[in-house]
């Protein structure tokens, strides 16, 4: 896999779900990301960040709950959210930040 941080810091604003197999509402998730990937396309990179699996990013990002979306632009984060949040609300906020 790619460095993480040559990811976070390249060109091209990168959106983390961090999730957990154990997580009922992060099932909901893929199904949104991949709405976002077909409406944004290369605008944005997406990843998924299994919490159990990177403990240590977890704690480093002070994840709490999941799911939770974090937006990087530029190797900063730019927003954040925990919880399930719809495409169609999603989409434009994402549209605003990158």
């Amino acid at each position: 896999m790619e460095n993480l941080q040559a990811i976070l810091t390249s060109s091209t604003p990168v959106l983390i779900d961090c999730f957990a197999t154990w997580c009922g509402p992060c099932k909901m998730v893929p199904p949104i990301l991949k709405e976002v990937k077909d409406k944004l396309g290369d605008q944005i990179r997406i990843i998924k960040i299994d919490i159990d699996r990177n403990q240590q990013l977890a704690a480093q990002w002070q994840i709490s709950s999941v799911p939770t979306l974090l937006l990087f632009k530029d190797g900063k984060l730019a927003w954040r959210q925990s919880g399930v949040v719809p495409a169609h609300q999603l989409i434009p906020l994402l549209k605003e930040k990158i």
